[in-house]
């Protein structure tokens, strides 16, 4: 087994930080194998975060899904859906957990800060520090056309909002002083006068002017997590995040090419380098050879790659209704039809279709392959494939030359996708001094090994703890009113 030089390598002590992605609506959890169990059942939710926790995970993260996908106004049935409402979910969760930190995916663009916060706060303090946020800001009319809201957010005003949203949040966050509850039935009063500060704040999106209910959790508040990949996405993580959660880690250049712009990003607004930790979500197939995990992975495309779902993302790319074709045949000889996607089956807006079918062509020709494979071929490609050995090395590659920090692992079967990796996977890391033997610490902050919590707001808990840089970077996120 090979060992790591630590005169060969940037970061010899880097640890290696896990994930579990629980997703919302979506096609790439197999949910027709025999062994695959409820999407909805309690009991596996629990099965996954506990088999987490047991593999001494840093956070179970969970998915959102606002909307069933559609496609021509019929519901995609093909999908995977049905979630619980996050935060209520975490909850349970926290009651049969102790250590794993509990991630809700919450919207900006449809929730509002009074409210959301209270409950991300409530989240916080009945896990006992092991909550966090990932900051999504859905920007399709298909979505919001359910909110009051309505329509949608332009790219750069969704950002905008998300940043005044996330500094309202931390500030009602920070609304109680350390030691505001009195300690002592003895004391002349339930909270120390002047402990317990008014949010007052008046900003293009919200207006808000209330007393914080809730005291600040064992970590200060929850994790902010960050997963938007534009210019706009990384400049609102380099300022505001605590982790982000990319997809940029399949390929080891790519990667770290990501891992230095982040950086960069974090150093023009005052933080330190170390200040996010990078966890891209990835999909791990093991395997006891190598082309044992190959045609597993192979195997596993074709559950999640139906023929009909192979032809309903080929007739959003094409821009007609391609059910009743052959998958397994030839792509279609029809030239695209452009149309404005809505957002429909979850797609991203394709600027130039015309280009990526003649792109989709000129590849199936050369490889011979018919337009599902096409699909499995040239869709998203996040993920490791390889035995536990093999994987263990690679990981430590990456992890050790900074490339990331993590993966936030998406399981392709519920709930019992992630015993390999814990049974198998994990004990090989541990053998190469790049993952955890046990936990160190009960909050998810711990966990992470990050520095206190970014502040914005009268009750300062960090000010003696958070070097200059970082409170540089607070201010640099304050841009509105808040007194």
């Amino acid at each position: 087994m090979s060992r790591i030089d630590p005169l060969d390598v940037p970061r010899p002590d880097a640890q290696l930080h896990f994930g579990v992605f629980f997703q919302g609506v979506n096609h790439w959890t197999i949910w027709s194998a025999p062994d695959s169990g409820s999407q909805i059942d309690p009991a596996s939710f629990r099965k996954v975060a506990q088999t987490a926790e047991r593999g001494l995970f840093d956070a179970f993260f969970l998915g959102e899904g606002l909307r069933l996908r559609e496609v021509d106004g019929k519901i995609h049935d093909l999908d995977v859906a049905g979630r619980p409402d996050a935060i209520t979910q975490l909850a349970a969760l926290a009651a049969v957990t102790r250590r794993i930190g509990l991630v809700s995916t919450s919207n900006s663009t449809f929730n509002e800060p009074a409210d959301l916060a209270r409950r991300l706060s409530g989240l916080d303090l009945l896990s006992a520090g092991r909550a966090g946020w990932n900051v999504v800001t859905t920007d399709n009319a298909w979505t919001g056309a359910n909110f009051r809201r309505g329509g949608y957010l332009d790219h750069a005003d969704r950002y905008r909002r998300a940043e005044e949203f996330l500094t309202v949040a931390r500030a009602l966050w920070n609304g109680w002083e350390d030691g505001a509850v009195a300690g002592s039935a003895h004391a002349p009063a339930w909270s120390a006068p002047g402990a317990v500060h008014p949010v007052r704040h008046k900003g293009p999106q919200f207006d808000v002017d209330l007393v914080p209910t809730l005291p600040r959790s064992a970590q200060g508040h929850p994790v902010i997590f960050q997963a938007g990949d534009s210019g706009e996405g990384r400049d609102f993580a380099a300022l505001n995040a605590d982790v982000i959660f990319s997809a940029h880690g399949t390929d080891f250049d790519d990667a770290l090419a990501f891992a230095h712009d982040i950086r960069r990003r974090l150093r023009a607004v005052g933080r330190p380098d170390d200040a996010v930790r990078i966890l891209p979500g990835t999909e791990i197939i093991l395997g006891a050879t190598e082309e044992e995990a190959r045609e597993k992975k192979r195997w596993i495309r074709l559950q999640q790659v139906t023929p009909a779902t192979a032809l309903g993302i080929a007739g959003l790319l094409w821009g007609i209704d391609l059910s009743g074709r052959d998958a397994d045949g030839p792509l279609p000889k029809e030239d695209p039809v452009v149309t404005d996607n809505d957002g429909s089956f979850g797609a991203r807006r394709i600027a130039d279709p015309r280009a990526v079918v003649a792109e989709w062509r000129a590849k199936a020709e050369a490889h011979g392959w018919s337009l599902r494979e096409t699909v499995i071929a040239l869709g998203p490609q996040r993920g490791h494939v390889g035995t536990p050995s093999g994987l263990a090395d690679k990981f430590a590659h990456f992890v050790r030359h900074g490339a990331i920090d993590g993966f936030n692992i998406t399981p392709y079967l519920i709930p019992d996708g992630l015993d390999d990796i814990v049974d198998l996977l994990v004990p090989e890391l541990q053998e190469r001094g790049v993952y955890r033997t046990e936990y160190t610490g009960t909050t998810l902050r711990e966990h992470l090994g990050l520095r206190a919590p970014l502040d914005t707001g009268p009750g300062h808990m960090t000010d003696k703890k958070l070097s200059h840089a970082d409170r540089n970077a607070a201010a640099s996120g304050a841009r509105s009113g808040l007194t």
